[in-house]
C-alpha cells in the first residue's frame, strides 16, 4: 500500500525531473520538445511512466471514441500535464482535474515550462479523494 509520504516524495522527483529539463532546455519551447526530454529525463530517474496515455471515456454505458490522452501517467500513481503557454488557465486545471479523476489516482501536477522559474511560478499540484484516504507515513 501507498502512503500520502511516498505520493509527496515521488510528487518532489517529478518536479525536479521538470526543473532538470527547464534548465537545460530553457523556456518558450513547444510542448513536444519538452515531452520528449521528460521521457529522457525519467528513463534516467529510473521511473514508470506512460506517456500520452488514452483515457478510456463513456457515456452513459456507451464507449465513446475521443482520444483522451494525458501527457503522463507516472508510477501509475500522478498524471502529469505539460504545458508551454503564456498563462494557465482554468480550463488547464480542468482538464488535469479531470484525467487525476478518470485515472482514479491520488495526485496530479500540472506544469507550465514557459515561465522564467517552474518551483515558483510554473506548477500546481492536486490531490484527489484517494490522496486523503492513504496513510500518511
Amino acid at each position: 500500500m501507498h502512503t500520502q509520504k511516498f505520493i509527496n516524495d515521488l510528487s518532489y522527483k517529478i518536479v525536479g525531473a521538470c526543473i532538470e529539463v527547464h534548465k537545460i532546455a530553457g523556456p518558450a519551447l513547444y510542448e513536444d520538445i519538452y515531452h520528449q526530454c521528460l521521457e529522457r529525463e525519467f528513463a534516467i530517474a529510473g521511473l514508470s511512466f506512460k506517456s500520452e496515455l488514452i483515457i478510456p471515456f463513456s457515456y452513459k454505458d456507451v464507449k465513446i471514441d475521443c482520444q483522451l490522452r494525458c501527457d503522463f501517467l507516472i508510477e501509475d500513481l500522478i498524471v502529469l500535464e505539460i504545458k508551454s503557454v503564456a498563462d494557465i488557465h482554468p480550463i488547464h486545471r480542468a482538464q488535469t482535474l479531470n484525467y487525476m479523476n478518470m485515472l482514479n489516482v491520488p495526485r496530479a501536477i500540472l506544469i507550465n515550462f514557459n515561465v522564467t522559474n517552474i518551483y515558483h511560478e510554473g506548477y500546481e499540484t492536486f490531490a484527489s479523494k484517494t490522496f486523503s484516504s492513504l496513510p500518511r507515513l
